[in-house]
């Protein structure tokens, strides 16, 4: 099976009892057993569900996995994969990333005395660097929240197993659509399915997908354990939006190079960040390990945080929000939404600065979009 076919198949045949064509949201708490320990397989809601496991296996096929594990949000996801750790050990992580990836490991696991460094991951060399005799894990974005930066996802594979550390690949911009962690080296692929794999903006989630059953089962007793599951309800609707994961991440990057072909051609906008431009530093890396860019374009506007803000009000197709990946287009001022939890000097250190607008170009009409920025461009600048 070919993708689009596999994200309406897989793990989603006819309901035997009724024939049903769409997976039920199997809504209970509990399963009702034969005798003592003889069960049809679940037995307690938080352990496993029928929806959620058609999720877990479709999402798996999808990224080419063999164990899939979903969650209540990408940040139980991300905590899940860092219960594997245990006191001083250490995680070289990018420095560009999301901020709520930063909080929980700063403000988290750094208490439990877990340490992290964090480099410039486009260059595999700074990734090595950062090594010591205590690391245990990379962690990387590719592409990166919200600047777009990308990482060589099979070199920093072939070093990490040189040197025996496993590497976590967050893959929530690009989908397993677009890119696939694990057949390049990863250990680990990471998501927010709140964002392109839901792609409706109406559920949380998270998901983690792995090949090696020791780690599956480490992370697989912590989800058990912690209970950081998604429902029923969260994981048919999940299901539900990855059904049409394939036409939509087409339309979204459709989109998105629209926006950017405008936004290179207006003296107002500073500088585009997006990896399917061939002026993009990443652009040679993600056209090797991407088979498209996705639908986030990130932007300087000329001037500081009074035009951003005059901007972002103005806008009428996007919505002012946080989060990315919906069918709609939202736009996010990341200093002080997605990335608020990381201190100004570290912002601004990174390249996050206070003319930085981040948008997920959504799948109006393209005309529609475009009409939209330059509308709120001219508001701001005449």
């Amino acid at each position: 099976m070919k993708f689009s076919t596999k994200a309406i198949h897989i793990a989603q045949e006819a309901d035997k009892s009724t024939g049903a064509t769409i997976v039920p949201i199997y809504q209970t708490s509990t399963f009702t057993q034969e005798e003592i320990g003889v069960h049809k397989g679940f037995e307690y809601s938080r352990t496993g569900n029928p929806t959620r496991s058609a999720l877990e296996e479709c999402i798996t096929m999808l990224e080419n996995g063999t164990y899939g594990l979903a969650f209540s949000s990408g940040l139980a996801a991300t905590n899940a994969v860092l219960s594997i750790l245990r006191p001083n050990d250490h995680v070289v992580a990018m420095d560009d990333l999301y901020g709520g990836t930063y909080r929980l490991f700063e403000k988290v696991f750094s208490p439990m005395g877990i340490s992290f460094s964090y480099v410039n991951g486009t260059k595999t060399e700074e990734v090595e660097r950062a090594f010591n005799s205590r690391t245990k894990l990379i962690w990387i974005e590719t592409p990166t929240n919200p600047l777009l930066k990308i990482a060589d996802i099979s070199a920093i594979s072939a070093l990490a197993k040189s040197k025996n550390i496993l590497l976590a690949v967050d893959n929530t911009f690009a989908t397993p659509y677009f890119q696939l962690p694990l057949d390049l080296g990863a250990d680990i692929s990471v998501h927010s399915t709140t964002k392109y794999i839901g792609g409706h903006s109406d559920v949380v989630g998270g998901a983690v997908i792995l090949k090696n059953e020791d780690l599956y089962e480490k992370i697989k007793f912590y989800q058990n354990a912690a209970g950081a599951t998604p429902g029923p309800f969260d994981s048919w609707l999940t299901l539900r939006g990855l059904k049409t994961l394939a036409v939509r991440m087409r339309e979204h990057e459709k989109n998105a190079f629209s926006v950017t072909e405008m936004f290179l051609s207006n003296k107002n906008i500073i500088s585009v960040y997006y990896p399917g431009l061939s002026s993009h530093p990443g652009y040679s890396t993600a056209k090797k390990q991407m088979s498209g860019f996705g639908g986030i374009v990130s932007f300087e506007i000329a001037g500081n945080f009074e035009q951003a803000n005059k901007f972002l009000k103005a806008l009428r197709v996007f919505s002012l929000a946080e989060s990315l990946g919906g069918v709609e287009s939202l736009a996010c001022y990341p200093p002080k939404m997605t990335h608020a939890s990381i201190p100004e000097e570290v912002r601004i250190k990174r390249g996050i600065k206070n003319n930085l607008i981040r948008l997920s170009v959504g799948i109006e009409d393209s005309s529609d979009i475009i009409y939209d920025l330059e509308q709120a461009l001219a508001v701001v600048f005449g």
